[in-house]
C-alpha cells in the first residue's frame, strides 16, 4: 500500500453577505468536481501564513490577510490511485484586501464561486471544508497503515504540536534539547512531530506524558511557526533539509507532577521541568519558546 503525507493552508474568507468563499476541484485535482476552502499544500520551507496568500491568489485572484488561526487537523483519505494520504491542515479565517474573483487557470481548481449558507450544503464538498462550515458529512474509517521506519532520501517537512504549558502556580513546563540536535542545550516547549494518522492534539497529549510524564488540558490554539535551516546538523553529523511546521497550544496542567524525561521521548530530549517566570528570564531558550511566552504575554 502506499502512503503520502503532505501538510496544507486553507482559509475560511466571507463576504459583507456572509457568503463563504469556495474552490471546484478541476479534472487535474484528486476529487474532480468537489468543491473545498481556498488553499492547498505549504511549499518546503515556506511560513503556512505566506502559503495561504499565496493559494488565495493563485485559485481566486484574490489578495487577502490573515485574521485569525482557526484550527489546525489531520486527517486520512485514499486517493483514486489507493494511495492513503495524511493530511495535516491549518484551518484560517482571512479577509480580502484587494483583487478582483477569478477562475484558476491550469490548476487543481476550475472554479472560485462565493457561496451562500443555504447552498453550501447542497454542494458536493471535502469532508474538511464540511466540518469547517459546519455541514453534515459521512467519510468512511481508514486504517492506519504501517509506515516505515527510515527517514526518506531529500527534504522531508514535518509537522508538530507543541504546548506552552503551565499549572496553577503559574509554573511554566519546558524540554531541554538535547546535545547534538538542532537547537542542543536549549529550554523548548514540550511537544514533537505527529505521527501518520495521529491529529495535533492527540499529538500533544502523547508528547506531553513522553517528554515529561505530564497530562494536560488545551485551552486554545496560541499560534503558528515553523523553521527552515538546510545546514542544521542532526546527530550523526549529517546536514538535515527538514523544514518544521509547527502550531502551539495554550495547555493547564491542573495535577503537576514532577517533570521526568520518559524512556518513550528518545534521545531528543535530554530532560524536563518547571520554571517560574523569573527563572525563564536566566534559561537559554528557542525561539518558539519567545515567541509563546511573547504571545501568552
Amino acid at each position: 500500500m502506499k502512503i503520502n503525507r503532505r501538510a496544507a493552508a486553507y482559509g475560511v474568507c466571507r463576504d459583507t453577505g456572509g457568503r463563504v468563499l469556495l474552490t471546484r476541484g478541476s479534472d487535474s485535482a484528486a476529487f474532480p468536481g468537489v468543491w473545498s476552502l481556498p488553499g492547498g499544500g505549504i511549499d518546503h520551507g515556506e511560513h503556512p501564513d505566506d502559503t495561504i496568500v499565496r493559494e488565495f491568489a493563485e485559485e481566486t485572484g484574490l489578495s487577502v490577510r490573515v485574521t485569525g488561526v482557526r484550527a489546525a487537523t489531520a486527517d486520512l483519505i485514499v486517493l483514486p490511485d489507493d494511495t492513503v494520504e495524511h493530511t495535516d491542515r491549518i484551518l484560517y479565517d482571512v479577509e480580502m484586501i484587494g483583487g478582483d474573483l477569478r477562475d484558476e487557470a491550469d490548476g487543481t481548481s476550475d472554479l472560485a464561486e462565493w457561496v451562500s449558507p443555504a447552498d453550501v450544503a447542497t454542494r458536493p464538498l471535502l469532508p474538511f471544508t464540511a466540518s469547517v462550515l459546519g455541514v453534515p458529512f459521512e467519510t468512511p474509517a481508514v486504517p492506519v497503515p504501517e509506515v516505515p521506519a527510515e527517514r526518506p532520501p531529500g527534504p522531508v517537512q514535518r509537522f508538530g504540536a507543541y504546548a506552552l504549558a503551565s499549572d496553577p502556580a503559574g509554573r511554566i513546563l519546558l524540554t531541554r534539547i538535547a546535545d547534538g540536535y538542532p537547537g542542543g542545550g536549549r529550554w523548548h516547549l514540550p511537544g514533537g512531530g505527529t505521527d501518520f494518522g495521529e491529529t495535533p492534539d492527540q499529538a500533544l497529549a502523547r508528547e506531553l506524558v513522553e517528554e515529561t510524564s505530564q497530562h494536560g488540558r488545551v485551552v486554545s490554539l496560541l499560534g503558528v511557526s515553523h523553521r527552515y535551516d538546510p545546514a542544521a546538523l542532526g546527530p550523526e553529523g549529517v546536514p538535515l533539509d527538514w523544514h518544521v511546521i509547527r502550531v502551539f497550544y495554550e495547555v493547564t496542567v491542573d495535577d503537576p507532577t514532577p517533570a521526568a524525561v520518559t524512556e518513550e521521548a528518545g534521545g531528543s530530549t535530554s530532560e524536563a521541568g518547571w520554571f517560574t517566570r523569573a527563572e525563564l528570564a536566566r534559561l537559554p531558550l528557542t525561539e518558539l519558546s519567545r515567541e509563546a511566552l511573547a504571545r501568552k504575554g
